[in-house]
């Protein structure tokens, strides 16, 4: 289920929470790990979102240019993610132990996003949601792409640029070939 329109239309909706989830492929990298994070803090002292169930570690990270512009391309957006412990390289090298050089390419980036007033209990002393309901399911509609080529690495950060799923080498739409045959008016005019 979606947020209700109804909740984006009030005077004081609430702040919307982004949480990320990077899926890695069995395929590709050897093992299926999720990772979740978020960038901020809940109400608690661990420092943990938890919604619908799932914990997501605090770590600062950055992401934009998922803005849809209606014309052109499909958006291409970046993301940032600290690397000030070396948890991002110890990542890829645990990855690269069974695949040398992949850097993460192809795991899947989840964007996921809701009001606080939607978090689970758990996030908030006395485990009870001082802004509304917990609802596990009222999310603004998810956007998943995937990590193409990572743009930089060092102390600081790592970076990559994410490709939607019709981006992906060897995928097309329609699955299937558009003839002139399905499409018989094309070509002709009226005038």
């Amino acid at each position: 289920m979606a947020v209700p329109v109804s909740a984006t239309q009030e005077i004081n909706p609430g702040a919307i929470v982004e949480l990320f989830t990077l899926t890695l492929d069995s395929t590709l990298h050897g093992a299926s790990t999720v990772y979740r994070f978020h960038n901020g803090a809940n109400l608690n002292s661990n420092g943990k979102v938890v919604w619908n169930g799932n914990e997501y570690e605090r770590f600062p990270i950055q992401c934009e240019g998922f803005e849809f512009t209606g014309r052109g391309t499909l958006p291409r957006p970046t993301i940032s993610i600290s690397n000030i412990l070396g948890t991002m390289t110890a990542i890829m090298q645990n990855v690269n132990e069974t695949t040398v050089g992949n850097d993460l390419n192809g795991t899947k980036l989840v964007r996921i996003r809701t009001l606080v007033r939607f978090l689970d209990a758990v996030n908030f002393p006395g485990n009870t949601n001082p802004h509304g309901t917990p609802d596990p399911n009222a999310e603004f509609p998810q956007e998943i792409y995937f990590l193409d080529r990572k743009i930089s690495e060092n102390r600081g950060i790592v970076q990559w640029e994410a490709i939607s799923a019709l981006d992906l080498v060897n995928v097309n739409l329609p699955k299937r070939i558009a003839t002139r045959s399905i499409f018989p008016g094309i070509g002709t005019f009226i005038g």
